[in-house]
């Protein structure tokens, strides 16, 4: 079909990768699906027989950026965009309670494993003048006590879109902020994080789901599905709120 696109997708086994994955595979886009928990991505190859290759593993493993790449050419020749949606909060302690082996662990997951798929990824989303969306945070500009290691990982992200918007003209890169999502993240963060945080940051995130304000998935994640097919190249390096005005054209 003219106009398929082939796309990268991590974190694509729950919350906003799975909800990326099937706006963009109901569009008959093929997609690598990339995941630690590899049933959900079965589920997926299965519903859309044809459009997905599935490449589970743990991205903290920096071979499996080249990995995706591969996978993606072997099956459809090329490659038109990357969605770099996974990630881990931990650890969530304050700086003087964990370790630099504790830092480094959740950068290799947060940034290190973004920068090799990236890498991987140039030289075919050069030929297609293709898209990277990176999935950021608000974290990476709010400083919450204990979540150090998270949102400087964010911050850095942040800046590889702009390293890459600067140095390849050729490719769009955008860093989304996808809000305050009902995801498993934001359960762990009400369930198993609270001792660590402020009082006040436990009370606003509970608060959050008891008012039914979280967000659904699908909002950030059509937004960032439609991005990855179609966001114009003077958005380039730019880190965007999913609901800003600079992407009204892309909200449901």
């Amino acid at each position: 079909m003219a106009g398929q696109k082939v796309i990268i997708l991590t974190g694509a086994s729950r919350g906003v990768g799975l909800a990326v994955a099937h706006f963009l595979l109901r569009q008959s886009h093929k997609l690598v699906v990339v995941a630690r928990s590899e049933q959900p991505l079965r589920e997926l190859e299965k519903q859309y027989d044809g459009q997905v290759a599935v490449l589970a593993g743990d991205l903290a493993d920096l071979s499996l950026g080249a990995k995706a790449v591969e996978l993606a050419q072997s099956c459809w020749q090329k490659l038109d965009g990357l969605i770099i949606n996974h990630g881990v909060l931990d650890p969530v302690k304050r700086l003087a309670d964990c370790s630099p082996e504790e830092w480094r662990a959740a950068y290799n997951i947060n940034l290190f494993s973004a920068v090799a798929v990236v890498k991987a990824a140039i030289l075919p989303l050069r030929e297609t003048h293709g898209r990277i969306i990176l999935t950021s945070s608000g974290a990476a500009s709010n400083a919450y006590p204990s979540w150090g290691a998270y949102g400087s990982a964010k911050a850095a992200m942040n800046h590889l879109a702009m390293t890459i918007a600067n140095e390849e003209k050729d490719i769009t890169a955008i860093a989304v902020r996808p809000g305050t999502v009902d995801t498993d993240m934001q359960r762990d963060i009400r369930d198993k994080h609270t001792s660590a945080m402020d009082a006040s940051d436990t009370k606003k995130f509970a608060e959050l789901k008891s008012s039914g304000t979280l967000l659904k998935p699908e909002q950030p994640g059509h937004v960032m599905a439609k991005l990855v097919l179609n966001a114009p190249k003077e958005l380039s390096g730019k880190f965007l709120q999913w609901n800003g005005e600079e992407l009204k054209a892309f909200q449901e």
